[in-house]
Order: C-alpha cells, then structure tokens, then sequence
C-alpha cells in the first residue's frame, strides 16, 4: 500500500515538474506563461508580421502606383498610399479593344487546357499508382525522361507545324497536355491516401478498376484535384511564350500578348505625341503597372476559395504512409 502510495506521488511530481506549475497538464486548462513565454511569442509574432509585409508589400505597390500620379511615383513619394489618384494607365488599357478578345481567348484556352489536363493526367496517376500494372515503372521512367530532355523550339516548331495545330487554339492545349510534375504529385496521393482496403471492397462487390476510381477514388481526392487543377490553370493563363511563337493571327491572341503589345504601343505613341522621354517613361510605368494588375486579379480573386485544398492536397500526397 505504501509503495503505491509512494509511486502515484512521484508521477504527481514528475507531471507537476513537466507543467511546470505544480499542477498536472491539462489541455483544456489555461496554462500560466512565463516571462521567457511570452518574449518567445512575442518573437515569433514580430518574424510572422515582417514575413507577411515582405510579402504583401510589393503586391500592394503595384496596386497604388497602377492609379497614383507616375511622377510622384518615380521620386518615391509613393510608399504606402496612392498620391494624386490617376487613372489614365486603366484608361489605356481598357480603351483598347483587343483586351476583352485577349480576356476570352485566354479563358477558352486556360478552361479547355485544364480540363483535357484532369483528364489526362488523374487517369494516368491512377495506373501508374497500382502495383499490379507491371510495366508502370518504364512508363514512369520515360515520363521522367521529357523532364529532362527535349527537342526543342526549332523540331517543336516542325511538329507542330507538321501536325496542323501553329496558329490555332490547340498550339495551347495539345502539347502540353500533361504535366509530368504534377502526374508524380497524383500517382503519389493516390498510392499513400487512397487505402488499399477500398479497393479490396470494391472487387469483392464486382465494381470494375473504371468504376473504382470514378466513383471511390475521385471523391476522395478533393484536395490533389482542386491542387493539380489550379497548378495547370495559372499555367495557361501566364502562357506567354506560346502565343508569341507560334501564333500569327492577331485575333487569337492571348491576353499576355495582348497586353505586352498594349504596353509598347503606348510607349510609341507617348513619344510620337511630343511628351518628353521621362514623361513618357513615367507614363508607361503607370501603364506596366496597370497591366500586372488587369493580368492577375482573376488568379488572386480564385486563389483564396482553393486556399484550403492547397496545402493540403499538396502535403498528403508527399508523405509516406
């Protein structure tokens, strides 16, 4: 009796050692902090608000400076509030009418891009996560291979040419039909989240490997869905490059190349109409400014509806269950 007397104090004291307080830890009880406590999250506070202004500030410049006076902006005395609020740069761009054509190109091909992507790449994940389709690691290994190694712009240009897709809608969706880092990301959420016990289940209830993913292991993935969705939609949507090679027709333009166009002929015509060079560099700041703007509101008003599904998504299929 005394033994166990002497036992239950000392695991009282041990606990009352860890808490810190004479009092056994309790989750659902407020704990006292010490001096060294709150110094501690006072720092960590300090670092989280510094990140957050590092980060934010710059986004929120451009904002500012994208409708403040472009003179007042060039001799810094735009800082944290728009001064002499000038809404010439918007004026600008949205006057060109070829903005709202390189706004509807860019959402066809960001839409249609995305979606033969999913469908594309989530079918591929699947088999390439099942251990019973024997040849998944020479398929993987010669996906693996195009991350590393590739033709070229001058045989791309000839494929494509050759295939009949330059100067059309499908130069944006075809070739890259699928994103070989975001197919590991897939195949690894599906091998480590997905239990196996599931499909198990499944066979034994005689549902097919088709009707297995579609209608068990699709609702479950969410996450990586809205993740790789996202990863392959802001891909489409800041495609410069395609359009400026491989598209002739000025009506087929994306919006990037829209705006890029927009930016230099303002910069033309503010020197041909007698404004001074700095006045015109100053004006067409204001206008690049604008431009960065009208370029990426869509993806930062989406962006926090999928915030949830981000991190996520991207977590659960790096570790390893």
């Amino acid at each position: 009796m005394t033994s166990v007397s002497l036992q239950g104090n000392s695991e009282h004291s041990e606990s009352s050692k860890i808490s810190g307080s004479g009092i056994p830890w309790n989750k659902k009880t407020k704990q006292s902090k010490t001096i060294s406590d709150h110094i501690a999250d006072a720092v960590v506070a300090i670092l989280v608000v510094a990140i957050i202004a590092v980060v934010l500030y710059p986004l929120w410049f451009i904002v500012i400076a994208s409708f403040s006076d472009p003179t007042k902006v060039a001799v810094g005395q735009v800082l944290t509030l728009p001064k002499g609020t000038n809404f010439t740069g918007y004026t600008k761009i949205f006057a060109d009418s070829r903005i709202w054509n390189g706004y509807k190109n860019t959402l066809i091909y960001a839409f249609a891009g995305t979606a033969l992507n999913m469908v594309v790449t989530l079918p591929a994940a699947f088999a390439l996560s099942r251990s019973e389709f024997k040849p998944r690691r020479i398929i993987m290994f010669l996906f693996t291979f195009t991350m590393f190694f590739g033709g070229g712009l001058i045989p791309s240009y000839l494929l494509y040419k050759q295939i009949g897709i330059l100067n059309s809608m499908w130069v944006f969706i075809l070739p890259g039909a699928v994103s070989v880092y975001n197919l590991i990301i897939a195949r690894s959420f599906f091998e480590t989240s997905i239990p196996e016990e599931l499909h198990d289940a499944a066979q034994i209830d005689g549902m097919s490997y088709i009707g297995y993913f579609v209608r068990i292991v699709l609702p479950l993935s969410s996450a990586i869905i809205a993740v790789i969705a996202l990863y392959y939609f802001v891909g489409h949507w800041n495609d410069y490059f395609t359009g400026l090679i491989y598209i002739r027709d000025a009506s087929k333009q994306p919006l990037q190349n829209v705006l890029q166009s927009i930016l230099l002929a303002n910069q033309t015509n503010s020197n041909s109409a007698g404004m001074t060079a700095v006045a015109a560099q100053r004006f067409a700041e204001q206008i690049k400014y604008g431009v960065i703007i009208v370029s990426t509101l869509p993806l930062l008003v989406m962006y926090p509806f999928l915030q949830k599904y981000f991190n996520k998504g991207v977590m659960i299929g790096a570790i390893k269950g």
